[in-house]
């Protein structure tokens, strides 16, 4: 077996392993929980909803690590089965790239894509607690919404245990009755911008793609497509045509900050 090998499944192991811990912490808060409710059910009556919405944020972490251990568990088999076929010798033997299942599509509660993939849980959810006092993409409508409405939006509060995002709309359309109006939004209503003074830190969409962009002069966000593929740099804009922004027969090129366009969300509709 070539070190290389020995190293990829040493590395998913170590994933693995890493995962059950995460999960046996997430078990026994879960527990905890339990325990205070069952020993004092003053609580539900007295926090009902934050109560709630702990232990609901517990069983989604929970859901969330065992299907990474389902996926990381399968990846291991594949490893091995690949390595343990007939006539597969070490002298004449190819590289072998690991494909790994496709995961389940996850509710939308319960997806964390749009953070930093390769974090651990809990860097993720740090990554999440950072984003405090900055503007991002949210996702104010529910879930069965007709279709799906996000605005930029500046985030006021992480909950960890929730993981959920309280975040303000500062700039309401003018059909809105009271002025700023806040939210509590699931982390997979939330999307993450480029940081305007770090253009590395933004995606190079190529030619074609599709993205969710600040329509210019406005704080919502709508599909576009992407129309320039010869940005020179990674700080210069976007230029881009939004769906549904017909003008005498055809799309017009808008130019949009890279800061201000983000991947299009699996299942966006519109």
């Amino acid at each position: 077996m070539a070190a290389s090998e020995i190293s990829q499944l040493l590395e998913k192991s170590k994933e693995l392993d890493q995962l059950r811990k995460e999960q046996e912490e997430v078990i026994q808060d879960i527990n905890k929980l339990h325990k205070k409710i069952q020993s004092s059910p003053d609580v539900i009556e007295k926090s009902a909803e934050s109560t709630l919405h702990k232990l609901r944020g517990l069983y989604v972490n929970a859901k969330e690590l065992s299907e990474s251990e389902v996926s990381a568990s399968t990846a291991l088999v594949a490893m091995l089965d690949a390595l343990l076929q007939p006539g597969h010798s070490v002298a004449h033997r190819k590289k072998i790239e690991v494909i790994e299942p496709k995961k389940k599509r996850m509710k939308p509660d319960s997806d964390l894509a749009r953070f930093p993939s390769t974090a651990s849980m809990r860097s993720q959810l740090d990554h999440a607690a950072s984003l405090k006092g900055e503007q991002v993409a949210a996702r104010v409508t529910p879930d069965d919404a007709e279709k799906d409405e996000w605005f930029v939006v500046k985030v006021i509060h992480f909950d960890k245990d929730a993981k959920e995002f309280e975040v303000l709309d500062e700039e309401p359309g003018d059909d809105e009755e009271s002025g700023q109006r806040k939210y509590r939004l699931q982390m997979s209503h939330i999307i993450p911008f480029p940081k305007k003074g770090d253009p590395s830190s933004a995606p190079d969409f190529p030619q074609g793609k599709h993205v969710l962009a600040v329509y210019p002069g406005t704080t919502a966000l709508y599909k576009a497509t992407v129309v320039n593929s010869h940005r020179k740099r990674k700080s210069d804009d976007y230029v881009l045509e939004f769906d549904d922004d017909e003008e005498d027969g055809s799309l017009p090129q808008r130019s949009v900050p890279f800061y201000k366009v983000v991947p299009l969300p699996e299942g966006h509709r519109q």
